[in-house]
C-alpha cells in the first residue's frame, strides 16, 4: 500500500471564517478540577486571501503536574515553523465534534485481559457526546471494522463486547486502516468540521501486518489525526525481549509525531483511568491556526514547535506537516 495523497490541512473551502464560526458556537470546556474555566477572549481573526493554505493545530497544554491548562490567552501561545515564529490567525478553546477510531487487540495473548479491556473501552464510549462519532476496529491475524462510524453508544458497546481473543497481531495494518477510515470523515463544510483521533490498545509486537511501520508512520504524518496508544505489558515481559522494544518504539514515535500520548500500564486495572484521561485531554485542547510565512509550494516537511509563555506550561501538538506540492 502507498502513503496517502498529500492534501491541505484545512480544506480551502472552509477558510478561517468557517473555523471561527464553528468555534464560536462551541460549548465551554470543563476542567479536571471543577466548573468550566472562563473563556479567554478569542484572538483577532485576520483577513486571509481566498484559497490560501491554512495550518490548523489541536494544542494540549499542561502544567508541571501534568494537569491540563484550559485558561490560556492567545498571546500565551507561540508557534514556530522550521524555527521561524508564525503569526497566529485564530485561537480558541474549542469543543468541536470528535471522530475517534477505537482499536482493540484481540490476539491470543489478550485472552486473560479481554474482559477488563472491553469494560474500559466501553467506559470511553460513555464519555462521548451526541455530536461525536466513533468506530470500533478489532485486530488479531486479520483486521475487522466491527462497528462503522456511529454516534450510537449501544452499537459501539455491542461491537466492543463482540471481540474474541485468538490469532496473531496485525497492529500496523489496524492503525493504517483506521487512519484511512478517519480520512473519510474529513470536513466538507462548516457543519462537519471535527477533530480526529485514533486510540489503539495492544499487548505486544506486530507479527502479521501487510504494511510496514514506515508506511504507517508516513500516513500518520499526513493525516492530521492524533494517535493515542496503550501498550499493555505483563510482569513477565516488561523490559525484556526485542519484540517489545520495537513495539514500544513504534507506539512512542507514532504518538509523538501526531501530538497524542502513549501509556504503558503495569496492570489492566489502570485501563479505565487511562481511557478517562484521554477523553479529558481531547476536551481540553485549543484550536490554533496560522497561514505559513513560507509560501513555497514545494511539498517539503515542515517542523512545528508550539510553546507557551506561561511559566511552567508545556504545549504539545503534531510535529509538523507536508507543504502543498507545486
Amino acid at each position: 500500500m502507498t502513503a496517502a495523497v498529500r492534501r491541505r490541512f484545512v480544506p480551502a473551502a472552509l477558510g478561517w471564517a468557517a473555523v471561527a464560526a464553528v468555534a464560536a458556537a462551541a460549548l465551554p470546556h470543563v476542567s479536571a478540577d471543577g466548573p468550566p474555566a472562563q473563556t479567554p477572549p478569542p484572538a483577532q481573526v485576520g483577513t486571509f486571501r481566498s484559497g490560501i493554505d491554512l495550518v490548523a493545530l489541536n494544542v494540549t497544554v499542561t502544567d508541571p503536574s501534568n494537569r491540563y491548562i484550559t485558561d490560556l490567552g492567545a498571546e500565551e501561545i507561540l508557534v514556530f515553523e522550521n524555527g521561524v515564529r508564525q503569526e497566529v490567525g485564530y485561537f480558541s478553546r474549542t469543543n468541536l465534534s470528535l471522530s475517534v477510531s477505537l482499536l482493540l487487540d484481540s490476539s491470543a495473548s489478550m485472552e486473560d485481559k479481554m474482559r477488563t479491556t472491553q469494560e474500559a473501552a466501553s467506559g470511553f464510549v460513555q464519555s462521548l457526546r451526541p455530536e461525536d462519532q466513533a468506530q470500533v476496529i478489532d485486530f488479531d491475524s486479520r483486521v475487522s471494522v466491527v462497528a462503522p462510524f456511529t454516534n450510537s453508544k449501544a452499537d459501539l458497546e455491542k461491537a466492543i463486547a463482540s471481540t474474541v481473543p485468538g490469532g496473531s497481531t496485525s497492529l500496523y495494518t489496524a492503525i493504517y486502516i483506521a487512519l484511512r477510515e478517519l480520512k473519510k470523515t474529513e470536513a466538507r463544510g462548516i457543519e462537519d468540521l471535527r477533530r480526529r483521533a485514533v486510540i489503539v490498545l495492544s499487548d505486544g509486537e506486530d507479527t502479521s501486518s501487510l504494511v510496514s511501520y514506515d508506511e504507517v508512520l508516513e500516513l500518520a504524518k499526513r493525516s492530521e489525526t492524533a494517535v493515542y496508544a496503550i501498550g499493555i505489558r505483563s510482569k513477565e515481559t516488561t523490559g525484556t525481549g526485542r519484540g517489545y522494544g520495537q513495539a514500544d518504539f513504534a507506539l512512542r514515535q507514532l504518538t509523538t509525531q501526531t501530538g497524542g500520548r502513549v501509556f504503558f500500564p503495569s496492570s489492566v486495572d489502570e485501563l479505565r483511568s487511562i481511557y478517562a484521561l484521554i477523553s479529558q485531554e481531547l476536551s481540553s485542547q485549543y484550536l490554533v491556526g496560522y497561514t505559513s510565512a513560507n509560501q513555497k509550494r514545494d511539498g517539503t516537511w515542515r517542523r512545528i514547535i508550539v510553546r507557551s509563555s506561561r511559566a511552567g506550561a508545556t504545549a504539545r501538538t503534531r510535529m509538523g506537516y507536508y507543504a502543498p506540492g507545486g
